[in-house]
């Protein structure tokens, strides 16, 4: 029975949760067993995102405690914040997650906690409960459990054989942006426990390959998040932290969250009227192309546009910046060079790829694999889209990049881009 009392420490310890952003897919599959309780329904996300047969699913997003020993300037649990705390006990934790499970509410949890007294203390805190979830009660779901930085490996490892996932938030992408705003802090704090979760999932996968029934570590890796907007640090910043990060056999997703102002107060600080949202969705976009794509960091920014353009997607605007690349015939064409036409995606992509082995492709057969021709037919030739063709040809080249940009940018689009180039960001530091 959850009385009173435990609502509302729910409640603010749901309320201190809700900035982590990092936790919006499971990635893993746990099929029902007997004598278990629940399970993870095709291995897609939760925390009220969208399944692929279009279910939304949900799990508890909670804190331990917000009572933190730190004073990072961009958290709203940091020590020095005049907020509303609360606890929950390790027995209270488990009971909630059982009972909500029990009632439909949810099908996971995803949890983390401020660091009190010590990292190891709230750790073994944060393991307790995942362990009791799994062997006491037999819980099955998904579980995403945030790591404490500077915790000791022996807790780590046990974490992981309960944790479905796991996760460090490197926050800040630059050591020297990081130490201004959180001076207890370092990047080697957050690499350390990454390599030492890496280093028990590879162990992991060689022990498996040997033993079937050996327990799984970490089966849905590892994600991090970054905060976007709170320090001087530009999208290439981000994005060359995102791409190391990558090259990582067990980091599945990077995170970018924008800066939400929690601590006006604190002039390290910027100043902003509202998060820088089109911002966020530009590095979403850069974030795809560097993991689907095949594009490089130095291809989306450069020392000349070290940050992303607000009025159009990452794609559009390297393929407005390199018009010798087109026009790219799409019956002929490399199927890397098709992921790089705007308007096409990866599926439409690999449907042209195989659908030209039977006959020469027509603009009409590629709206019916779903290629946006609005911004492709500037872009591409094929069968009927030629020079020797009545119309007269006008793609990139004919038009130029700058008579091109503005046809191909939606009044709403600018609308959004020049509203957060108003926002004010007044850096003092």
């Amino acid at each position: 029975m959850l009385t009173d009392s435990t609502m509302e420490r729910l409640r603010i310890l749901a309320e201190s949760a809700k900035y982590d952003v990092s936790c919006s897919s499971s990635g893993t599959v746990r099929r029902g067993k007997q004598g278990m309780v629940g399970n993870t329904v095709g291995g897609v996300g939760i925390c009220h995102s969208f399944a692929d047969d279009g279910r939304c699913i949900s799990l508890l997003k909670v804190m331990l405690t917000n009572y933190c020993m730190y004073d990072c300037a961009y958290c709203v649990n940091r020590r020095s914040n005049d907020i509303k705390r609360a606890t929950l006990s390790v027995s209270e934790l488990v009971s909630i997650t059982m009972e909500f499970y029990r009632r439909n509410y949810i099908e996971g949890l995803f949890l983390s906690s401020g660091v009190v007294r010590n990292p190891d203390y709230t750790m073994e805190r944060l393991v307790a409960i995942v362990r009791d979830l799994r062997t006491v009660h037999r819980f099955n779901g998904y579980i995403h459990l945030k790591s404490i930085p500077g915790a000791s490996q022996e807790l780590l490892n046990e974490a992981g054989l309960y944790a479905d996932r796991m996760s460090v938030n490197i926050e800040i992408p630059r050591e020297e942006s990081l130490k201004l705003l959180a001076p207890e802090k370092d990047h080697q704090s957050v690499f350390q426990p990454m390599k030492l979760i890496q280093q028990g999932v590879l162990e992991n996968k060689e022990d498996r390959r040997h033993h079937r029934h050996a327990p799984r570590f970490v089966p849905a890796g590892q994600s991090t998040q970054m905060i976007v907007g709170a320090t001087k640090d530009s999208d290439r910043d981000i994005l060359t932290m995102s791409s190391m990060l990558y090259s990582q056999p067990t980091i599945r997703r990077v995170y970018y969250s924008g800066y939400i102002s929690v601590n006006t107060y604190d002039s390290r600080l910027p100043v902003l009227k509202q998060p820088p949202l089109v911002r966020e969705n530009r590095l979403y976009q850069a974030d795809w192309l560097l993991r689907f794509y095949h594009f490089k960091v130095e291809e989306i920014v450069d020392d000349l546009h070290p940050n992303l353009e607000l009025e159009l997607d990452p794609k559009l605007s390297w393929a407005l910046r390199h018009p010798e690349a087109f026009p790219i015939d799409v019956n002929t064409a490399d199927y890397e060079w098709l992921l790089r036409v705007p308007g096409l995606g990866t599926k439409s992509a690999w449907l042209i790829v195989n659908a030209r082995r039977a006959c020469r492709l027509t603009s009409e057969h590629l709206r019916k694999m779903g290629v946006v021709m609005k911004k492709a037919k500037y872009f591409i030739t094929c069968n009927e889209l030629t020079s020797s063709t009545l119309q007269p040809l006008r793609g990139i080249n004919e038009l130029s990049p700058e008579r091109l940009r503005p046809l191909l940018v939606s009044p709403r689009q600018l609308k959004l881009a020049e509203q957060e180039k108003q926002l004010s960001l007044n850096f003092e530091n």
